[in-house]
Order: structure tokens, then sequence, then C-alpha cells
């Protein structure tokens, strides 16, 4: 059975009252942003859509900034636990706005004005209210409802809120959202599961590449040596610094001209840590380099860590360090600045910066030149294996969100009875 936004409500159970999302909701208030913190032990969190957590539906309050709300308007906007928060503008193309979480937080907190504070009918469950509002989001009512302007969507809630809906008694919904809490708990842990995982899979990466640093393919006997990063070395590798084996390009861009940026839809490559709405800073390569984010960050490609080889015509943002192999084979350069101590080379106030004159001093292991494309071959392949079982892991959390979606779908929906019902099979079939 796939479940559409509103032909599910004829197949509901018979019981169930027909009406619309509006039923279910006694109240909508618009957020307040307030003003800065008096740092008086007056402030209160302001709960953003930076503050959702998107998986489990919940507000994360930790995480939310103090602002200073007057009395008059904190007693109008205050949150209360069991009141849920509509983010009504923001989202984008992959997370359109119209995302609503639970607020269980037993300390003072408002919403932000890009929020709605939304609370339950007296005869609604608030667990319920949240599940519905998810599944809501999983058929596409919210999205439906979302007028976008100057490039940021804007949810009529109005339209959302009269949208058709089916709904139980208040025991039914709360035997629902136990059903729901205990079914997706069990799923969140298995996500868990796979995002330690994934994790353990990139420290793979990174402890694979400094084993192979410090002995060698060929096993050659290694002596300590302390770089900070790197304790050992093999015997016959030399330790250069950077500035002798690559050359800095940052100081050679030359900006492009307007017909020249106008060009920068065309078919090359992207690459920075941020990009720049007008693109001003962006700068076009025509050869074998090697890039590492400034700011420690990965670059454009989420399969590429820090630093990465780039051949061919790529666009660079001025957030990235652009190093040009003079001495090494650039692949495993790329390698290389991908498991050293960034700690080293940055600089300011936070140390959040990789700057160009940090790592000019770096030492870097370098192999002789015939051991060298050995090394980044059989690192490739091990890289290889890497890839293989993250694209599984991912795979396998794809379909558990899928898996999720459809389960809480299915259960406000009325498709079966939660009562006599497992969570490991109920949603064969069923689509959200």
């Amino acid at each position: 059975m796939t479940v559409t936004a509103e032909g599910w409500i004829e197949g509901a159970p018979a019981q169930w009252k027909r009406g619309r999302i509006k039923n279910l909701i006694a109240s909508a208030s618009n957020g307040t942003w307030g003003g800065e913190p008096a740092e008086d032990g007056s402030d209160v969190r302001c709960i953003r859509a930076a503050d959702f957590d998107r998986v489990g539906r919940r507000v994360k309050v930790d995480g939310a900034p103090l602002r200073s709300v007057d009395g008059s308007s904190l007693r109008q906007h205050l949150l209360h636990p069991g009141d849920l928060i509509l983010e009504k503008s923001g989202g984008g193309e992959k997370q359109p706005v119209g995302m609503a979480v639970l607020y269980e937080g037993a300390e003072k907190a408002v919403c932000s004005n890009f929020c709605a504070r939304i609370s339950p009918a007296p005869a609604v469950e608030s667990r319920f209210l949240a599940y519905v509002f998810a599944a809501a989001y999983g058929q596409g009512l919210t999205q439906c409802a979302i007028k976008q302007t100057t490039g940021i969507q804007n949810l009529d809630a109005g339209a959302f809120f009269s949208s058709p809906w089916a709904y139980p008694g208040l025991e039914e919904q709360r035997r629902i959202a136990d059903f729901l809490d205990a079914e997706t708990s069990y799923l969140d842990l298995l996500v868990a599961k796979r995002d330690q995982q994934l994790g353990l899979l990139k420290r793979r990466r990174f402890s694979l590449v400094r084993e192979v640093l410090m002995s060698g393919l060929r096993g050659a006997q290694a002596e300590t040596t302390d770089l900070g990063w790197l304790p050992k070395h093999p015997a016959d590798w030399s330790l250069v610094p950077l500035r002798y084996i690559s050359q800095c390009l940052d100081g050679r861009r030359i900006p492009l001209s307007a017909q020249e940026r106008s060009l920068r839809q065309g078919p090359y490559p992207y690459y920075g840590a941020s990009r720049v709405v007008d693109h001003i800073d962006d700068y076009l390569f025509d050869e074998p380099l090697v890039l590492l984010g400034e700011d420690g960050a990965q670059l454009g490609n989420p399969n590429l860590e820090v630093s990465f080889f780039a051949e061919g015509k790529i666009w660079v943002n001025n957030h990235a360090h652009v190093l040009r192999p003079t001495g090494i084979d650039g692949r495993l350069l790329a390698e290389i600045l991908n498991v050293f101590d960034r700690e080293l080379c940055m600089s300011g106030a936070t140390r959040e910066k990789i700057t160009q004159e940090g790592m000019n001093g770096i030492l870097v292991p370098v192999p002789p030149q015939d051991q060298q494309s050995e090394l980044v071959e059989w690192i490739s392949a091990e890289q290889a294996k890497r890839n293989r079982l993250e694209v599984a892991l991912r795979r396998q959390l794809s379909l558990l969100a899928e898996r999720r979606q459809a389960l809480i779908t299915a259960a406000v929906t009325g498709q079966f009875d939660v009562s006599t019902a497992s969570g490991r099979n109920v949603t064969d079939g069923v689509s959200a």
C-alpha cells in the first residue's frame, strides 16, 4: 500500500475522526528573537531551526543561544513541555522548510521569529502530534504550502494546517506514540551503530596511511624520529620541509574578469571551503595540484578529506591553499597532508586557520622516487575497499531512514493496529 497525501483518509479506521490538521492544534504563534543577552541570569534559550534534532524530531536545547526577552514578551512566547516548534522560514532545496520538533525541556525558552510555537489541542497527545507533523512532512504537505521569495522558503502555515487529516481518540494516540517511541528508538540505535562504523572506517584510513608512512611498503627498517605528528619513518626515506617539495601558488592568483566569472557555471568542478555568491574570489587552474582547506574543513567533494590531488581544470576558492608538487608524487603528498597534525601549522587567536608560513616548515617523509607510485597504488587499493564498505553503510543508513519514515506514516495513518504489531515488519510494502 502506498500512502498519498490525502488518499489514505478514506482507508483510515472507521472510528477515527475526519477533519484537518488544525483540529489537532490549540494555538500557533510566531516566535521572537529577543535582544542581546543581558548576562544577569534572566536570559532564556532561543530555539532556532539549527537546534532541531531532525532525526528524533526533538529540540537540542544545549546549543541554543541565550537571548534577553522582556517579561511581557516572555509570557507570550514561553515554550511549555509538549509544545511543538515549526520552522516557518528558511529551508533549502535538499531540506525544505516546514519541519516540526517536540519541546520537552524544563528550562525557560522561546523559539525564534523564523519559527512558530504550536500548542496541541486539549485532547491531543503532544508526541502523537509530533509524529503527525513528521508524517505530513514526509508526504510533502508542507512543501505544497511553501512560498518562495528571494531565495528563502516561507511556509504558509494556514494552508498547511488546512490539510485534511484523520485521527483517533486520546488513548489510541498515546498507544501509537508509545509504540513509535519504542520502535524508532530501536531504529535510531541501529543508525548510531552505523555512524560509529563510518567513523571507524575513516580513522582506519588515517591509521593505514600512518602505518605506510612509518614502515614503508617494502618493510624498511624504521628509526625513531619525533615529528610531533608522525613518530617514525623508514630509514631510507628523507625528511624534507614542505616548501622544498611543493610550490604554494596562493600568491600567484590572477583575479578573473567579469566575463571569466560569468563562465563560472561551466563544466569544471569547484573546490573551496566556502562558496562566494558572486564568485569574485574564485580562480581557475589547469594543472595537477594538491588542494588544502585553510580552515581544516573538507573541500568540495564529500568523498575527499582535508587535502586531495586534482588534475585538469578546476575552480578554486580563496579559502583553499593551492600547492604545486615539485619533488614528490602529488597523490602521495595529498595522503600525507591528510594525516599530519594540522595544529602544527595553524595560527590566529583561536588557531583556526592553516597558514602558508606554517605549512612551509612541515617536515614531510619522502620515500625514494621508485617507491612513490607503488605506495600510492597500494593506498588507493586499500581505500577502494574502505569506499565499498562506506557505500554499503550509507545505503543501510538511507534504508533505515526510509523505514523510520514509513513506520511513522503507517502508524499515524492507521494502516495497522499498534497493539498487535511489531515495527520490524509492519511497513513491508508501505512507502512514506
